[in-house]
């Protein structure tokens, strides 16, 4: 009887796991950013960005500009906040002038990806450097 109710319980984690992993793997979302920034130790151009999961799992982003030809992967982690986005959107850290993007959002998701801390961005955080949080609005594809 244990073992039927840890069984449960796994298929219920590995099912919520899945959604979320579905979220982002059926969503690709696009901006057009106004400011050069900074993703995977990368500064790319301002532009139009389309992102979407790059891995069955939602644990890869792809990061694409075609006109820049800008195209890279970014690992990604996961977070749960306490509410659903509001919308789609790129959320940046600003350090100065400098944008680092740390994050996606999709609209009706309480999941929210991070993107890994750049080398620069963790330079700057060092120096107590002052940042704030720039959201940008998104459209889903």
């Amino acid at each position: 009887m244990k073992n039927a109710k840890w069984i449960a319980v796994m298929m219920l984690v590995a099912f919520v796991g899945m959604a979320a992993a579905q979220k982002i793997g059926n969503s690709t979302i696009v901006t057009k950013v106004p400011f050069d920034f900074v993703v995977a130790d990368r500064v790319v151009p301002a532009g139009e960005y389309v992102v979407q999961a790059a891995t069955m799992d939602g644990s890869s982003l792809g990061i694409r500009n075609a006109f820049a030809r800008v195209s890279l992967l970014s690992p990604t982690s996961t977070t749960e906040g306490k509410l659903a986005a509001a919308h789609y959107a790129m959320v940046f850290t600003r350090y100065g002038d400098r944008y680092f993007l740390t994050g996606i959002k999709l609209q009706g998701s309480k999941i929210a990806y991070r993107l890994p801390e750049s080398k620069a961005e963790k330079e700057l955080r060092a120096q107590n450097m002052s940042a704030t949080e720039e959201v940008l609005l998104a459209a889903r594809r």
